[in-house]
């Protein structure tokens, strides 16, 4: 690294903010008298042991649970553990509220993730009147706590490498700042299959080159792991090091929203899952019109009995945002998968992707004069939007949804 580049990483203040076990506490916040009074908590997933845990209390950790387990390895690791599911609409909601307090400390805010932000403080010093990073970041979570119940863990640095893996020596609920010069002997602490974008895959190579902490490449120079490691030795060689040239991007467009249900047991009715689908919709709909965007990709996902998962997409001529329209496309992908296989379902999903700000002109299928998505559209979906914000997710139901006989 140059000598400019070095100062101007330097100058560089960022942080990120990690909420603890996110979808755990919005549980026990969404239900104290149940969820809010157990250690032993797996949400997502079902109590038979059906799906995926989504978030794990760090109590069941302790057992080997992790998020990204099926549930039934969860279950037979901590029997005693709980099962919830995964409380969507109120985590959506606290992420916003994270969001607002966040834009009152910094100019430069990117959400990562649900649950993750970055935080580009960097110019901000005569703002905070030279206060150092580690009390802004400490007020940042006292603020986030106090507006919004969440408990959240910051790491801080001058890159977005080093924030990211501060925050996990700052887990639960600390601060950690890593300050400037001394990101190598920070670094030193990892392994390198910690370091984000080295994979499973690379790791593997990575050991049979007899290389596994990040010490082991620390005293290899960039030459060497070049030659040893043709098109990722560069990389390495600056991420062994701290070195990031990554910039925190805001108002970063969100990449998909998704939802999807495991089912207590198998479904083949074709009627019975295309409610499903519907049902999903409906909730998915809410959350793309909650983002101010429109999607112009719709995705369906299903897995068999056999645990075999196939995907069908289509990418409109421009972004959608009404429950009809993003129903009509996902159930003609559904009947897409369900003619090439047929047989019973353990689950389904429904996904948006391809965001943009909503077009101002209505669109129309190809040699058709009907439009795809009319005002009319818009406005029914706004309109259950606001009642059902007003009086329960249930308020306002499709009729198909209303008759649909209990899963079996």
């Amino acid at each position: 690294m140059s000598d400019a580049a070095a100062a101007a990483s330097a100058a560089r203040r960022i942080l990120l903010l990690d909420c603890d076990q996110f979808f755990v506490q919005c549980a026990r916040i969404a239900d104290p008298e149940g969820a809010g009074h157990e250690r032993l908590l797996l949400v997502g997933g079902t109590a038979q042991g059906r799906g995926v845990v989504t978030s794990a209390s760090y109590e069941t950790r302790k057992f080997g649970v992790r998020s990204g387990m099926p549930t039934a390895q969860a279950l037979r690791l901590c029997p005693a553990a709980r099962v919830v599911p995964v409380p969507r609409s109120l985590c959506v909601e606290k992420s916003r509220d994270i969001r607002r307090v966040l834009d009152e400390f910094a100019p430069v805010v990117e959400p990562a993730s649900i649950d993750e932000a970055y935080i580009d403080l960097s110019g901000t010093e005569a703002l905070y009147r030279g206060e150092d990073l580690d009390g802004t970041a400490r007020r940042i979570q006292e603020a986030v706590l106090a507006r919004t119940t969440i408990h959240v863990s910051i790491g801080g640095g001058t890159t977005k490498l080093v924030a990211k893996l501060a925050a996990t020596r700052a887990k639960p609920a600390g601060v950690h700042i890593v300050a400037a010069g001394g990101e190598v002997e920070f670094m030193r602490a990892f392994r390198l299959e910690d370091i984000p974008g080295v994979g499973p895959v690379f790791a593997t190579r990575l050991r049979a080159l007899g290389l596994v902490a990040v010490d082991d490449a620390l005293r290899l120079d960039r030459d060497t792991l070049v030659r040893w490691i043709p098109g990722r030795g560069g990389w390495l060689h600056a991420r062994i090091r701290g070195e990031d040239a990554g910039t925190v991007r805001p108002d970063r467009d969100a990449r998909s929203m998704s939802r999807e249900e495991t089912f207590p047991h198998d479904i083949a009715d074709d009627d019975l899952l295309a409610a499903e689908l519907l049902a999903l919709v409906v909730r998915l709909g809410a959350d793309v019109r909650a983002s101010g965007l429109a999607a112009r990709t719709v995705t369906v996902k299903i897995r068999y009995a056999d645990f075999t998962t196939r995907t069908a997409a289509r990418t409109l001529p421009a972004g959608v945002r009404s429950d009809r329209v993003l129903f009509s496309t996902a159930q003609a992908l559904l009947r897409q998968l369900r003619d090439r296989r047929a047989g019973p379902l353990r689950l389904i999903g429904v996904a948006a992707s391809h965001f943009a700000p909503p077009a101002e002109q209505q669109l129309s299928l190809p040699g058709t004069d009907a439009a795809l998505e009319s005002e009319r559209d818009l406005r029914l979906a706004h309109a259950t939007d606001t009642l059902r914000s007003r009086f329960g997710p249930d308020a306002v139901l499709p009729a198909r949804l209303i008759q649909r006989p209990p899963l079996p």
